[in-house]
């Protein structure tokens, strides 16, 4: 069996990559579908050669489209909408894994284009997109993401090498894009938490797309001090730097889930910057992005206000990071199913026809 993965988003990779495991044990072929960006060229490559799998470089979906044709595999994965999928049909059987468990509204929306099915994240969201889309396939496997931490496939670096004390606890600071705290935490960050190793992985628009060069700016003075470690944007995998992590800050990021799912406190930055056109009268627009999740969920994390609420947030979860251990088992059967490491075996073998 043949089965093609597509990579609309470098961020996608992380999510495949245990499911193409789990195939390749089982004999199937993998290929990667890579969409080349010139300015990303040398960081995309770095990830495609670390696969283990061919790669076919297109410019577009329209050549992506154009190969899935041709080629007739299996099964195709994407990560996000594709066009045209009824003509991939003919040949192809799709499945969507979605790149994130986060609380955007596009979480939902993804599906109005609908694969052959899709492999959601725990039973929750598996009824409301079957209330959403009751003429779809949706099939709860859990979140495969995270398999690696789980089933001991995979060993993680230890803090030491990104350069960090091994003596101090350490904070993993996971922002997005938009809406960012990023611009709401000052230059004097990493001195203001000294007594802690602070790893940066900011969502890879920050660091490549022009739009936000203002938070590339800030992310790049605070990697200057002793105490702090910033991914790159071929660091494409965060489930390394959580290994190494006690505490969690994070802002409207699906890495909130991920981390809480793990068992690990959770900081939730409820400041952040808007632009002008989501502010006001305008903040509709605001409530429109977000899913209702974000607030239904939000007892899965202590909340600060403002910068200096931060550090009274993670000294009380470096503390005492059980606090809220009991919301987080709740909340993650709810919102990422099952955490076994077992999900990626479990859509592997549907896919072949075993599940």
């Amino acid at each position: 069996m043949r089965v093609y993965f597509d990579v609309q988003q470098l961020y996608y990779v992380p999510q495949y990559t245990p499911v193409q495991q789990q195939l390749e044990n089982m004999g199937c072929e993998c290929v990667y579908v890579f969409y080349a960006d010139k300015a990303l060229l040398v960081q995309q490559q770095a990830v495609a050669e670390t696969l283990g799998a061919r790669i076919i470089w297109v410019d577009n979906q329209l050549q992506a489209r154009d190969i899935y044709l041709k080629d007739r595999p299996d099964w195709l994965l994407i990560g996000n909408i594709f066009p045209d999928l009824e003509s991939i049909h003919q040949h192809t059987q799709t499945g969507l894994l979605s790149h994130g468990i986060g609380p955007k509204a596009c979480y939902y929306t993804v599906s109005d284009t609908m694969p052959t099915v899709r492999f959601v994240e725990g039973p929750y969201r598996t009824e409301r997109l079957k209330a959403l889309y009751p003429e779809s396939d949706f099939i709860d496997t859990g979140y495969a993401k995270l398999d690696p931490l789980l089933d001991g496939s995979n060993k993680m670096p230890p803090i030491e090498s990104y350069g960090l004390d091994p003596n101090k606890k350490t904070i993993l600071y996971a922002p997005t894009f938009y809406p960012s705290s990023i611009e709401c935490i000052p230059k004097s960050f990493p001195e203001e938490f000294s007594e802690y190793n602070i790893i940066i992985k900011p969502h890879y628009f920050s660091l490549a797309n022009r739009k936000y060069r203002k938070q590339k700016n800030r992310l790049e003075a605070w990697a200057l001090s002793d105490n702090t470690y910033l991914a790159g944007i071929d660091d494409v995998n965060i489930l390394p730097f959580m290994a190494v992590s006690d505490v969690l800050i994070s802002d409207a990021s699906s890495t909130l889930f991920e981390f809480a799912a793990l068992d690990k406190p959770v900081v939730w930055c409820d400041f952040y910057k808007l632009r002008f056109g989501y502010r006001g009268m305008f903040s509709f627009r605001f409530k429109d992005r977000m899913d209702e999740d974000l607030y239904k969920y939000a007892g899965i994390a202590v909340h600060a206000s403002n910068y200096p609420d931060l550090k009274l947030c993670v000294q009380s979860q470096i503390t005492n990071p059980k606090e809220k251990a009991d919301i987080r088992a709740k909340y993650t059967n709810a919102l990422a199913g099952k955490v076994d490491g077992n999900v990626s075996k479990r859509i592997a073998s549907y896919m072949l026809g075993e599940g």
